[in-house]
């Protein structure tokens, strides 16, 4: 069977770019404080490709893929087209040099994770990225179209969540990290916005953000929380056919454009909120073009300046007002 193209265009997990966002700046830190110390902060080749269960799932596929995407690869003994793939994969992990990380799962030990992931059939190739699980592709697969395959998922890990993948050290004993993660200033400001949205508490989580970004007004990780709770807290009360209704019947309304663009954003239709709020410029003017002008500025925060859909629609916003 050929690889399917991977469904990852239009998806914007809010709490997925979150948890990569902090992963990056913990990483970040981590290697900072090796290099302090003389370490590297690396792992060796051989923990690129590691033996996942049941157990361990949740720590070593789900927590890494905030760092780095994660490749699962479910295969079983007595599957011949398996014992072809699976060494290749595991080739391809050590050539990629830490740009992924690949997971071995044993369906006939891990029943469970097969039927969660809707597994059909063996060989089947899966990606965890910033804990968002995603089909490659089922069957056999010639080695330049799984390469292929990774250099996309590599490419969305990196431009979408700013996951930088890991630091390979070939002398690093295996098993091993050079250093723990260190403590960051913020940590206890952010963890508590984190909690704060996940309670629910959207007010609480805006200013959590807010106290990181009075004391640090580039933090990048509390701008994008920020932009992400007050996202959140604008949607809350919508009627969402009501807001979509209005936008239809009001093509020139400022504010009925922006509740929808916001909608549209939550819903993961990332194009379409971009483009109705350009053409909202393109059509308004005064404050009212002024303020849908802002509310794009925000919605390019909450999904990322290196997004290739926020480069391209700034392009298009800066074409809409001059």
């Amino acid at each position: 069977m050929q690889p399917r193209n991977m469904s990852m265009s239009g998806v914007v997990d809010l709490a997925a770019v979150k948890a990569a966002q902090e992963a990056k700046a913990k990483a970040e830190q981590t290697r900072a404080e090796a290099a302090r110390q003389g370490g590297t902060g690396a792992v060796a080749p051989a923990d690129l490709v590691i033996d996942v269960d049941e157990a361990g799932f949740e720590r070593d596929v789900l927590q890494r893929s905030a760092e780095v995407p994660v490749v699962i690869d479910f295969w079983a003994e007595w599957c011949q087209p398996c014992k072809q793939l699976s060494p290749v994969l595991e080739r391809l992990a050590v050539e990629y040099n830490g740009r992924f990380l690949l997971a071995k799962i044993d369906v006939d030990a891990n029943q469970m994770l097969m039927q969660q992931f809707g597994v059909q059939g063996i060989p089947a190739v899966f990606a965890v990225v910033a804990g968002q699980a995603l089909p490659l592709f089922q069957g056999a697969a010639d080695e330049q179209q799984i390469r292929q395959t990774l250099d996309q998922l590599v490419q969305v890990g990196e431009q979408r969540f700013g996951l930088t993948g890991l630091t390979v050290d070939p002398d690093a004993e295996p098993g091993e990290v050079s250093t723990e993660p260190q403590e960051g200033p913020y940590d206890a400001a952010l963890n508590a916005a984190a909690e704060a949205l996940d309670a629910g508490d959207l007010a609480g989580a805006v200013q959590a953000y807010r106290n990181v970004l009075a004391d640090d007004p580039a933090h990048p990780e509390a701008k994008l929380g920020l932009a992400q709770a007050e996202l959140l807290q604008r949607v809350q009360g919508f009627d969402p056919q009501q807001v979509r209704r209005e936008a239809a019947e009001k093509p020139k309304d400022a504010a009925a454009q922006i509740a929808a663009a916001d909608l549209d954003l939550v819903g993961g239709h990332v194009e379409d909120a971009f483009g109705r709020l350009i053409e909202a410029v393109a059509r308004t003017a005064g404050d009212d073009r002024d303020a849908v002008r802002r509310r794009l500025l925000e919605l390019f925060e909450v999904v990322g300046p290196e997004d290739p859909r926020v480069i391209g629609a700034r392009r298009a916003l800066a074409r809409a007002l001059f």
